[in-house]
């Protein structure tokens, strides 16, 4: 395991083996991070998030609260989480919002998944095994296993290999021309 000396790590988090914490991390209450993940630079981890084994995780990613990262999964850099599809820091009267006002949507990563710089994941979408996010992406509906989506809002343009090459959406349950392997 390995911890930068900038990193801010809760005493109450919990580091697998293999873990690699980078420059200005900062890892919330009751976060569990799988063996062998890495989290890059300036990444937060907010509290009670979930992330598998084998995860990347790139520079400036936000994780809030109500994630769950199975293994294998890839995050690229600036990458953000949301966590509440109705946003304010008030209420009508004007007082201020507080947690109890707010309502905890999951949103999980699948096995394999890969989601490309810039996205935006909107709370409560379920991305499938190995689909990708298309850099960018918006995502604000579930997206299947072995699927990539591109674009605002994220719409699917094709099927995708778990060893990343794309194929037809209609080519589900055939098996992959690049690594012979069966697709979806």
């Amino acid at each position: 395991m390995f911890i930068h000396k900038s990193a801010e790590v809760s005493p109450d988090a919990v580091l697998k083996d293999g873990v690699m914490i980078w420059n200005n991390v900062q890892i919330r209450e009751h976060a569990i991070i799988g063996e062998n993940s890495i989290i890059s630079k300036n990444v937060y981890i907010d509290f009670e998030v979930r992330i598998g084994k084998n995860c990347k995780i790139q520079n400036n990613v936000s994780v809030y609260h109500g994630v769950c990262i199975e293994d294998g999964v890839f995050i690229g850099p600036h990458v953000c989480f949301t966590n509440d599809k109705v946003p304010r820091a008030i209420n009508p009267d004007g007082t201020v919002k507080s947690d109890g006002d707010w309502e905890i949507i999951p949103t999980i990563v699948k096995y394999g998944a890969s989601i490309g710089a810039h996205s935006v994941i909107l709370p409560g979408v379920t991305i499938g095994e190995f689909a990708m996010i298309g850099a960018g992406s918006v995502v604000t509906h579930n997206v299947p296993s072995n699927t990539i989506v591109v674009g605002n809002p994220a719409k699917a343009i094709a099927g995708v290999c778990a060893c990343g090459s794309k194929v037809s959406l209609d080519s589900k349950d055939t098996k992959c021309i690049i690594c012979k392997n069966k697709v979806g």
